[in-house]
């Protein structure tokens, strides 16, 4: 049957935040956030020698399940049946049939995936706000690309559309973790009902490339974090001085909240870098760990630091 007492929703193949009121009882808040994108990135994989390198490892691991077998029901096998690329082993929250569900939500235009970006939340709730009573209080939670329309929450709802980098960052990197294990063969439709199929780490690429595009110049010669700042678009004293705003607008990637957020924005420096030099073949056949020091020695400066 039905367990309200799990994130996990069977019928809409998403996971959802869960509200346990004092009296014990407990509801979902069906309400398509980054919150259920999130186990999407608790996913990690080992190489085949792991087995052999880190025994204590695999015994911590096969203690785990004899001891959770309700927890461990509902997690990709870790058995010998569910060996993936070059006999990687893979750890996660998502079996197969999970992560489809998960990534169509995440692929769909109409949902999580914006023309710059992953939204922190799904634009279906622009028409299907999702409402909740508590106490004669109704509280409402619609999709807004930008800042907040209500008092709600302090006036802060800038969760409730907008693209953040560190998050994106976070999903790129559990797709080509996925993308190392499952391989080639393993492809969803990207985006959602498109009929294009594509590997996960094709997957990646676009997610990458949406998300540059936000600093990058179109076609119109227009950079879309500027939005509509003439000076920032037209002068050509301003127009190639980018600003690494908090967030972006979840439609058209206009730069929001503090401009100054080079910590986290600032990661989509080594997301152009290293896309635009890894390709899927080299993250697929390299020891997963060598593949982050290879990108560190070409950028430091070939032969010399291949040596130390």
């Amino acid at each position: 049957g039905e367990h309200q007492d799990e994130m996990w929703d069977e019928q809409d193949g998403f996971f959802y935040d869960l509200l346990r009121l004092p009296d014990g009882q407990t509801m979902r808040l069906k309400v398509r956030s980054l919150v259920g994108l999130l186990p999407l990135c608790a996913s990690t994989v080992f190489e085949a020698d792991s087995v052999t390198r880190y025994p204590k490892l695999m015994e911590l691991i096969t203690q785990f399940r004899k001891r959770y077998p309700e927890l461990v029901a509902h997690v990709a096998p870790t058995d010998a049946g569910y060996i993936g690329h070059r006999e990687r082993r893979l750890l996660s929250i998502l079996n197969k049939r999970k992560l489809e569900r998960v990534l169509g939500y995440l692929l769909d235009e109409n949902e999580f995936l914006g023309p710059h970006g992953i939204r922190s939340l799904s634009r279906y709730h622009l028409d299907h706000p999702f409402v909740m009573n508590v106490d004669g209080q109704e509280y409402k939670v619609q999709y807004l690309p930008a800042e907040s329309n209500t008092g709600m929450f302090g006036g802060n709802s800038n969760w409730r559309g907008p693209v953040w980098m560190p998050v994106n960052l976070l999903i790129v990197r559990a797709l080509v973790n996925f993308y190392t294990f499952f391989g080639d063969e393993f492809k969803v439709q990207c985006p959602t009902g498109s009929g294009q199929h594509m590997t996960l780490f094709e997957v990646a690429q676009e997610l990458v490339r949406r998300l540059t595009a936000t600093f990058l110049r179109d076609a119109d010669g227009r950079r879309p974090v500027h939005g509509g700042t003439a000076r920032f678009q037209d002068d050509p004293h301003w127009r190639d001085l980018i600003l690494f705003y908090e967030y972006f607008h979840g439609d058209n990637g206009a730069g929001l909240g503090a401009s100054h957020q080079t910590g986290w924005t600032g990661l989509v420096a080594p997301l152009l870098d290293l896309f635009g030099r890894v390709d899927a073949q080299t993250v697929l056949e390299t020891e997963r760990r060598h593949v982050m020091m290879r990108v560190v020695r070409e950028q430091v400066g070939g032969e010399e630091a291949g040596e130390k």
